[in-house]
C-alpha cells in the first residue's frame, strides 16, 4: 500500500505538493517545476519519500525522517497529503495506519508531526488515528507569497 518515491512519481508528488488546497499546508512555496526538481530529487536521494496506493493507483504522500543516536526510536512524519480526487473517503485514515504500522515494523516507538494551526481536518484526522496535540510552536512556518507566519500544533503518536 505504501512504497518508497521513484522518479517516475515526479508529476504525482509536484502536483500535490504545487496543488492550491495542499499547498498551503505543507513545506514549500509555489514553484515551477524546474525549480521543485532539485527538491525532488533530494527526497529520493535521502530515501524518506512515499507514495500510498491504492489498487496500485497513487492517491497520496508523505515523508518520514528517522532521527539518529538517542532520537532513533522517534521519526518525524511530514508532507502528508492526499490527492484531493480522493479526499472524505478514508484514504487518510488507512494511510495513517499504514504509516504506524511501518513506523513500528522498522522500531520506531513514537510518530511526530506539525500541523498549522488553520488545517483543522488534518488535526481531526490526526487526533481521530491516535496523535496527541502536545503543544504549539509559535510563528514556526513564515509563508514567503503572505508574507505572513503561522503557529503549528505539535502532535505525536506513542508506539506501544
Amino acid at each position: 500500500m505504501y512504497r518508497k518515491a521513484t522518479e517516475n512519481d515526479f508529476e504525482f508528488i509536484y502536483a500535490l505538493f504545487m496543488h492550491p488546497t495542499i499547498n498551503p499546508h505543507l513545506l514549500y512555496e509555489n514553484m515551477s517545476e524546474q525549480d521543485f526538481k532539485p527538491i525532488f530529487e533530494d527526497l529520493l536521494n535521502k530515501e524518506i519519500l512515499y507514495v500510498f496506493e491504492i489498487e496500485e493507483k497513487p492517491v497520496g504522500m508523505f515523508k518520514l525522517i528517522r532521527h539518529t543516536y538517542r532520537s532513533a526510536h522517534v521519526a518525524y512524519l511530514g508532507s502528508f497529503a492526499i490527492h484531493p480526487n480522493y479526499i472524505g473517503n478514508g484514504f487518510g485514515t488507512k494511510m495513517l495506519k499504514v504509516i504506524i504500522a511501518f513506523a513500528k515494523d522498522i522500531g520506531i516507538k513514537r510518530l511526530e508531526l506539525s500541523a498549522g494551526v488553520r488545517n483543522e481536518k488534518a488535526i481531526l484526522l490526526y487526533e481521530k488515528c491516535g496523535f496527541e496535540k502536545e503543544g504549539v510552536l509559535r510563528n514556526l512556518t513564515y509563508f514567503e507569497s503572505e508574507k505572513m507566519f503561522i503557529d503549528e500544533v505539535m502532535m505525536s503518536y506513542i508506539i506501544e
